[in-house]
């Protein structure tokens, strides 16, 4: 890592690139939100084109669906008008960055806030790193965290299938408690981790 800090354009392979890049998007999140702890629309996509080294923005092309890697099914569409997904993406920033506007536990909010992005699944590519760093900065907004330092993505790696499942749960059958637990279970499992 410290040696692409030098040289950005070496890397030893496709996934050091990416570690790098997510680094960088992580870094330039923290130094947007710092001052005024605002996670607005703007700064999402900024946060994006850092990650994906692209100005590709929104997806405005229709046709993006998630489906199934084993089967092939069709799991969810998501909006693919730029209009909508902008309007979703509003008000989105606006349940962020509003505490009256939904008052709930931070943690609890984060999970309903990921939820929220992942199926709103804004970028052609990016949409999971994109909303695991939107995690830890809004950790950072509410002073859960002084500096951007838990890597939620390990955990949800770890789990994924269980992610789908639950993520896949909450947009069938409307089953939130699961989920939360999950996205919970998450950050303690991480901060317990942190804390050695």
């Amino acid at each position: 890592m410290y040696k692409s800090d030098l040289f950005a354009d070496q890397f030893d392979s496709p996934a050091a690139k990416e570690v790098h890049r997510y680094a960088k998007a992580l870094v330039q999140g923290f130094n947007l939100i710092k001052d005024d702890k605002l996670l607005t629309v703007n700064r999402i996509i900024e946060i994006q084109k850092v990650l994906e080294d692209n100005d590709a923005g929104v997806r405005r092309i229709p046709g993006t669906v998630l489906k199934n890697t084993k089967t092939g099914e069709t799991i969810y569409t998501p909006p693919d008008e730029p209009r909508v997904i902008i309007e979703a993406l509003s008000n989105l920033a606006k349940y962020i960055n509003d505490d009256e506007f939904h008052k709930v536990d931070p943690l609890i909010k984060m999970a309903v806030i990921h939820y929220q992005f992942e199926t709103i699944h804004p970028f052609f590519d990016g949409n999971g790193r994109t909303g695991r760093i939107m995690n830890v900065l809004y950790l950072v907004t509410n002073d859960l965290l002084e500096m951007p330092v838990l890597y939620l993505s390990r955990y949800i790696i770890e789990n994924k299938s269980e992610y789908y499942r639950l993520l896949n749960k909450v947009c069938s059958e409307n089953k939130w408690e699961e989920w939360i637990l999950f996205i919970l279970w998450a950050y303690k499992t991480l901060q317990c981790r942190v804390s050695f």
